[in-house]
């Protein structure tokens, strides 16, 4: 299982925290050194079941410096997960993938459902 997170981020850091308590195996990965490939991205969306435009950290620093909500009608899929591979903290974190499960963000219920 692949954990892409970050250290600092307080998502993250609950997300840990469940997979810990719950005795999963993780390989944590700093999002912002290594996000994950743009094949990658797509693969957890799919499996995750969200829309490419979900993949975002809206409230990060970067997301608004690029005025990246202006840009967003425009996107296709492609330039999205292209977009997103090439910097990591445009990512919603924590990013988790293990095979075919993925899920984008924390939520408890979305983690009791993937990661029992």
């Amino acid at each position: 299982m692949k954990f892409y997170g970050y250290k600092k981020c307080s998502t993250s850091r609950k997300a840990e925290k469940y997979l810990e308590a719950k005795g999963i195996k993780y390989d944590f990965i700093d999002i912002t050194e290594k996000p994950p490939s743009a094949s990658a991205l797509k693969g957890a969306a799919r499996a995750a079941d969200i829309d490419a435009k979900k993949m975002f950290n809206t409230s990060g620093q970067q997301y608004r410096e690029q005025g990246i909500k202006e840009k967003l009608p425009k996107l296709t899929d492609a330039d999205i997960f292209k977009m997103l591979a090439g910097n990591g903290r445009l990512i919603k974190r924590p990013v988790v993938i293990d095979g075919d499960k993925a899920t984008v963000g924390f939520s408890e219920e979305s983690y009791n459902k993937t990661w029992k």
